[in-house]
């Protein structure tokens, strides 16, 4: 391999190799060159296998920014002040607008995906600001609102923008790993410090299972969140490494379901049968595989109903197993559809219906929680509230069911966005998780978090749980840049040359003719 002639002046005058790998040479230049070959090899050396530091600093800042919202609140109870709770509001943004401003490593259709969602969650900007302006509603409820809605949209594009290369990806799922293993670990020690006497129980959290909450400790349906956060990592750990030892991999699900179980969390194990039920109706393609997921989720749900009826740890799911609490007057239902009555009453014109009454101000996060919880911090910023929120704890603390469920919980998802940013503002949340669904799921385990999200809205608030939310952004994000990593070559071999067109050899030119010479022989030279 030596130096073609065209390198010969860009090397004299000190071009880069780097500028030199992309120029328009042939092939056999670029492959017998030593200059252009080793400027491809710089190439690929410097965007793939060693990204710029810049990339490295941005996926520990995410990592930074997701600790800020999965810890916060063991670290309250540890004696951390308050604001503890707030600090995602300011970490997430800060890495989400540091990432975009760095290159993306997508090709030109993922890019058009991640724009698209950057559009929704102008949008879905605009419509909170629209709101609060009909209702005159605090400029903190609307950043307020916004973040607490929008951040797992956020943190999930900025976790795909970033270019992963395979060892960078690895120490993020190590990471990963560390936090939940030790999450898991500290729910299974409540559960036997609180079964041996030691650890105390919070006299507002009712039954003694409600305090296993793991890093969620102490919080109000803490438990359902750290069960479905266990239970997510279980079946993504499950899946996604399979290089691990398989002993490894059943005793993360053997822990979380024991989580699950103790904790008697039974609306996540509602939730999941659902979704797998859901996912199979939703991938109604392959009848054979279909038929096999239905043979699957049938023998799944008829021993847990075997295990409800006979096994002594499952007898906890019997408690709202009476029908008559779920008919049009029933108990649960009439208390569950409060919230809906509640705020069309103060529905007065159509911009209510339009817009809501206002972000904050209804049976969401921010407005049943968090505005009066932290009024003292809050409202010297001039955060607004609104009676609605307060009725409906009224009619909560007013039942028999309200304090011991939050499956009946008039406070949750979907009513808190529809009452507080109406139909366009639940018009513009779905438009994102839309986009999600469509450009971002890249497998079915994605889809089957999604499903678990979008029916976690129709109990609690568990969808404007930062902790929670943020999770499942990382495993969607996570699973994204595996399956991404398996699909282009780059990341396993290094890019080949683009092939340039060759014009087609000429036949070669006839070969000249051969000049024959005459010899002449004399007769007297011929024997006779």
């Amino acid at each position: 391999m030596g130096l073609c002639v065209p390198c010969l002046p860009l090397v004299s005058i000190g071009l880069p190799l780097q500028l030199l790998g992309c120029l328009p040479v042939s092939p056999y230049c670029r492959s017998h060159c030593f200059v252009l070959s080793t400027a491809s090899e710089t190439m690929y050396s410097e965007s793939t296998m060693h990204p710029p530091k810049a990339y490295i600093r941005s996926s520990m800042l995410l990592l930074l920014a997701f600790a800020t919202a999965f810890f916060p609140r063991i670290l309250d109870t540890l004696g951390a002040p308050a604001a503890v709770n707030f600090l995602h509001f300011a970490t997430v943004p800060l890495a989400f607008g540091w990432v975009i401003m760095q290159p993306s490593g997508q090709n030109r259709t993922q890019l058009a995906s991640s724009k698209a969602l950057l559009v929704g969650l102008g949008i879905f900007l605009a419509t909170i600001a629209a709101s609060a302006l009909v209702n005159n509603a605090g400029v903190i409820n609307v950043i307020l609102e916004f973040i607490l809605l929008a951040e797992p949209f956020m943190f999930l594009l900025a976790l795909v923008w970033i270019p992963m290369a395979p060892q960078h990806l690895k120490r993020f799922q190590y990471w990963i790993f560390g936090f939940t293993v030790f999450h898991i670990a500290l729910a299974l020690a409540q559960w036997l410090l609180i079964e041996a006497g030691i650890l105390r129980v919070s006299a507002r959290l009712g039954l003694p299972q409600d305090n296993i909450q793991g890093v969620f400790y102490v919080s109000g349906g803490g438990h359902v969140v750290g069960a479905s956060v266990s239970i997510s990592y279980a079946i993504y750990y499950f899946i996604s490494a399979k290089k691990a030892p398989t002993w490894l991999r059943f005793t993360v699900i053997f822990a979380s379901m024991v989580q699950v179980l103790v904790a008697e969390t039974k609306q996540v194990m509602f939730v999941c049968l659902v979704s797998a039920v859901l996912l199979v109706l939703v991938q109604l393609k392959d009848i054979r595989k279909t038929l096999q997921y239905v043979i699957i989720i049938g023998i799944v749900v008829f021993g847990f109903l075997w295990c409800v009826q006979n096994v002594e740890a499952f007898r906890g799911y019997n408690t709202w197993a009476k029908p008559e609490l779920y008919g049009p007057e029933g108990e649960a239902t009439v208390l569950k559809l409060s919230s809906i009555r509640i705020i069309l009453s103060y529905h007065e014109s159509f911009w209510h219906t339009l817009f809501g009454l206002g972000p904050g101000h209804t049976v969401g996060r921010l407005g049943g929680w968090m505005l009066e919880r932290y009024g003292d911090l809050l409202k010297p910023f001039g955060a607004t509230v609104h009676p609605v929120s307060q009725q409906t704890w009224d009619v909560v603390w007013g039942t028999r069911l309200g304090p011991r469920s939050s499956m009946f919980s008039p406070f949750f998802g979907w009513a808190g966005i529809w009452g507080d940013l109406g139909i366009a503002g639940l018009g513009a949340f779905l438009f994102m998780c839309g986009i999600v669904w469509t450009q971002f799921c890249a497998d079915q385990f994605s889809k089957y978090l999604m499903i678990n999200i979008l029916l976690h809205g129709f109990i609690f608030t568990q969808m404007e749980e930062p902790g929670y939310m943020l999770y499942m952004a990382v495993l969607v994000g996570l699973r994204w840049h595996e399956l991404r990593g398996m699909k282009i070559p780059q990341y396993s071999a290094p890019p080949q040359p683009p092939q340039y067109p060759v014009f087609p050899k000429l036949p070669p030119p006839p070969p000249p003719p051969i000049k024959t010479r005459r010899v002449s022989v004399s007769r007297s030279s011929t024997p006779r």
